[in-house]
């Protein structure tokens, strides 16, 4: 019998067994935030490999790929390098992504008023989605709403 995702799904449902297809590619992205002020990016996944940049607390990245303890992630700026993984963590953040401001609002609408303007490359936690928008907190505090399209990721 040729295999197919109906024939998988209806194998599942008879049975109640999981099946594990290993040639399927994985299509959901791996989002991590940095734990801590001067986590250096490097050129490869070694202390050896040279610095590229250092990231501060809470910066989300895009885990591309995995080598041992090192995650190769890239950011919103699409910059790419290889980071440590005890130095990152699972955590809902975004960043600014604006070309140049962003209004946080009081509520996920045009309609209502700006509590806080913030610059590209501001670091907020995600808090909800809700259709276009998502409510956010900085780290002083200042909680809001932002169109998402103005965040990533």
């Amino acid at each position: 019998m040729k295999t197919t995702f109906k024939n998988i799904i209806r194998t599942i449902a008879l049975t109640g067994s999981i099946v594990a297809v290993t040639s399927c590619p994985v299509y959901s992205a791996e989002y991590v935030s940095v734990t801590k002020d001067g986590v250096n990016v490097r050129t490869g996944p070694s202390t050896s490999n040279p610095v590229y940049m250092e990231l501060f607390e809470g910066y989300p990245l895009k885990v591309v790929d995995k080598k041992g303890d090192w995650f190769k992630v890239t950011d919103f700026e699409n910059d790419s390098g290889w980071v440590y993984s005890p130095l990152l963590e699972k955590r809902d953040n975004v960043i600014v992504n604006a070309s140049s401001r962003a209004n946080m609002r009081s509520g996920p609408s045009t309609g209502n008023a700006v509590v806080a303007t913030l610059e590209r490359g501001v670091v907020l936690e995600l808090l909800e989605r809700q259709g276009k928008w998502v409510e956010v907190r900085h780290a002083s505090g200042t909680q809001g709403w932002i169109y998402a399209p103005l965040v990533w990721p």
